[in-house]
């Protein structure tokens, strides 16, 4: 059966695939991981980067034994099968990315880490930091503001600028939700453009956070482009 690894996206964990994934596994063996410091792991000395979690992916692979592999990507999940295609193309398939952010520069990503200070979240939205208490356990504050200096240093210097997306040659699918307030059209369009043969998909009245994603929709798109 095919294999296909889904990634998760800042700040989340595998669980948030639970439904994709049950819908998906009558057609492909479906993988999941968490990268490091999320779903409970342990917080890693270095900072966060998308390198760091290029790298849990490629240890994963090693691990399972499993040469290569096709990528669901959401978010900053999508961001980092992109560089893996990019940089160590041998170990990727086709990659479907979901609500990626391409357009990183200082202002934007300072607004975005804005975002996730965790004192902040305890005091406005007390319910979303006990999810994220769940989700990563005592260490969930360490989580946002280790995510909060990786998307600082992004905006400083992206891991993938829009021009290096011309040297990937796989078969990518960018797609981004028509009510994302945190992706824009442009930038979506933009990356897609850039890479030599890539999709374009324009979810309809989706928004950006996975958990309200149709979950039966985006498991029809993903089977469809994985099946092709």
């Amino acid at each position: 059966m095919q294999k296909l690894l889904l990634l998760h996206g800042a700040t989340g964990s595998s669980q948030q695939f639970e439904q994709v994934a049950a819908l998906l596994n009558n057609s492909f063996e479906i993988h999941t991981l968490d990268f490091s410091g999320h779903g409970g792991k342990p917080i890693p000395d270095e900072p966060f980067s998308i390198e760091l979690f290029a790298k849990d992916v490629l240890r994963w692979m090693q691990q399972n034994k499993i040469a290569t592999i096709d990528i669901f990507g959401y978010s900053m999940g999508g961001y980092v099968a992109l560089y893996l295609a990019k940089n160590h193309p041998e170990k990727v398939g086709k990659v479907f990315t979901l609500a990626t952010k391409f357009n990183w520069n200082p202002e934007g990503a300072a607004k975005e880490a804005a975002m996730l200070n965790p004192e902040k979240i305890v005091e406005k939205v007390p319910v979303f930091a006990k999810a994220l208490e769940q989700k990563h356990g005592e260490n969930w504050k360490t989580v946002l503001i280790k995510t909060a200096e990786m998307m600082i240093n992004l905006g400083n210097s992206p891991a993938l600028p829009l021009t290096s997306l011309t040297e990937i040659q796989h078969p990518i699918l960018i797609s981004v939700g028509d009510k994302d307030n945190m992706v824009t059209l442009e930038e979506t369009i933009a990356a897609y453009r850039s890479i030599k043969n890539g999709q374009l998909l324009v979810l309809p009245q989706t928004q950006h956070p996975f958990e309200r994603v149709n979950p039966k929709r985006i498991a029809a798109k993903i089977s469809r482009y994985f099946s092709e």
